[in-house]
């Protein structure tokens, strides 16, 4: 009982003291505490996100900042693929537009071979076989996206090289099939060139070539599609790492907002312990 008489003596003495304040102190730490947590939830709710730097969670912000530099690269990676549609567009453009003038040039084949040698009919059928041929040679050389001409041989530049992953590329080589220079010379093919079988065998060697290029737009779009849902997959998982709920953030800032109110009104009375122990002394 003696022992617990001095204990309560001190502690008597310690809250009464004009120089420790404790309860003050308390008070202040408690409000401290409470200012950084609402500056935390405030900082929450102004940018919506939970992890807004390293400060916040070291760990997340770098595996989110790692996620994040990958999405900049798939986006890179469809620009490319994107690119590449056009070219392989283009070059199936200026290809339906070959396809029938060989088509015609194959007519007219029959036509020459059919009139007399040297006659004004042959003449004119060749004109029109040769006219088909320079419109075709127009269209290959113009068949050109981004300086990329995937129907000019002889250049590494009109080799297409599409990024498909952020570390794998995809080439479609530039070619040109011997078999379309007999529908395509610059100079005048005469009544011994401008056979079928010629132009079949130019046609055959074309539309393997359209064949091939329709496989690549496919396989294209569906790089495309495969690096847009993974660019979603991962904007999803940094949204998951680092994204504030902000429903229970509003809750939680209105809370720290009362309490912060509460300490403030608790350091007050706490202060006031000074003025009680002067009125001793009146």
């Amino acid at each position: 009982m003696a022992s617990d008489n001095v204990k309560d003596k001190g502690t008597a003495k310690m809250a009464n003291s004009i120089n420790t304040n404790v309860g003050a102190m308390v008070a202040l730490q408690n409000l401290n505490a409470t200012n950084r947590e609402l500056t935390v939830a405030q900082n929450r709710v102004n940018t919506g996100l939970a992890v807004a730097n390293a400060k916040d969670n070291g760990a997340i912000f770098a595996v989110a900042s790692n996620m994040r530099a990958d999405m900049g690269a798939l986006t890179a990676v469809k620009n490319s693929i994107q690119r590449g549609q056009a070219v392989i567009d283009i070059a199936l453009a200026a290809g339906e537009t070959i396809t029938k003038a060989i088509e015609e040039q194959k007519a007219l084949a029959v036509a020459i071979q059919s009139s007399a040698a040297g006659s004004a009919s042959e003449t004119a059928y060749l004109a029109d076989f040769n006219a088909l041929g320079t419109e075709i040679t127009a269209a290959l050389a113009g068949a050109t996206f981004d300086g990329t001409n995937i129907y000019a041989a002889g250049s590494a530049a009109n080799n297409l090289v599409v990024q498909t992953s952020i570390a794998g590329t995809y080439t479609v080589h530039s070619t040109t099939d011997a078999a379309t220079t007999v529908a395509t010379a610059t100079g005048a093919i005469l009544r011994a060139g401008a056979t079928v079988a010629a132009v079949d065998t130019a046609g055959a060697a074309f539309n393997a070539k359209l064949a091939s290029l329709g496989s690549h737009s496919k396989s294209l779009e569906r790089q495309l599609t495969f690096t847009s849902k993974m660019q979603d997959a991962l904007e999803s998982g940094v949204g998951n790492l680092v994204d504030a709920d902000l429903a229970k953030e509003s809750a939680r800032l209105t809370a720290l907002q009362t309490k912060q109110q509460l300490g403030v009104q608790a350091l007050g009375i706490a202060n006031q312990s000074g003025s009680i122990l002067l009125s001793l002394f009146r």
